[in-house]
């Protein structure tokens, strides 16, 4: 792609901005807005993928444009936990992780406005908890922090204290899996090598 194409991140993740920011990759922030309710009987794969997709064609404005975009989530199976709606919520799900393994999902998409549809694919972690107490799930629930993650915890906060062992990408269950992504903007035509010179 030619030297003129700027990177768009269509989220307004903190997390996924603060991982770009320190690959030293200029770009432009630009949250969407799109409906992310689980359809009926959909799987995580397919769910992250189809919100990946959705939030890169959302985020394009301009062909000279490469738009990354992605959704994580956490399942239990092929239950999806997504970001807690309450401290309630949030309890019920840390109840559910406890000393149990579960898979985080994260659907990255690179669009290329040049090309005619997003480059896309799925990156999956498993990540096992350590048995929590009532007295644990209070406290990290009061905390505040898993309010706005999904699954109810963050691995590159608090939440670390309760993870036992990943198989995996870390980067993945912070919100944005870098090897993949960069493939994914190299297969797009974005270098972050030329980007930075």
């Amino acid at each position: 792609m030619k030297a003129e194409s700027r990177l768009v991140l269509a989220s307004g993740s903190p997390r996924r901005r603060e991982m770009l920011e320190g690959l030293g990759v200029p770009f432009t922030v630009r949250p969407v807005d799109i409906d992310e309710t689980p359809r009926t009987g959909e799987l995580p794969e397919p769910y992250v993928w189809r919100l990946a997709e959705s939030k890169a064609r959302a985020g394009r404005t301009d062909e000279r444009e490469i738009v990354l975009a992605a959704d994580t989530i956490v399942a239990l199976g092929d239950e999806l936990l997504g970001k807690p709606s309450d401290e309630a919520d949030a309890r019920r799900m840390l109840r559910q992780l406890s000393a149990r393994e579960h898979q985080v999902l994260t659907g990255v998409a690179v669009w290329n406005g040049a090309s005619d549809r997003p480059r896309v694919a799925v990156e999956q972690t498993t990540v096992r908890f350590a048995p929590l107490t009532e007295a644990e799930i209070e406290w990290y629930a009061a905390s505040g922090e898993p309010l706005d993650k999904a699954g109810a915890y963050a691995i590159q906060g608090l939440g670390a204290l309760f993870v036992e062992r990943l198989e995996g990408n870390y980067s993945n269950v912070v919100g944005l899996p870098l090897p993949l992504t960069y493939r994914l903007l190299g297969e797009a035509g974005f270098s972050l090598t030329a980007s930075q010179t």
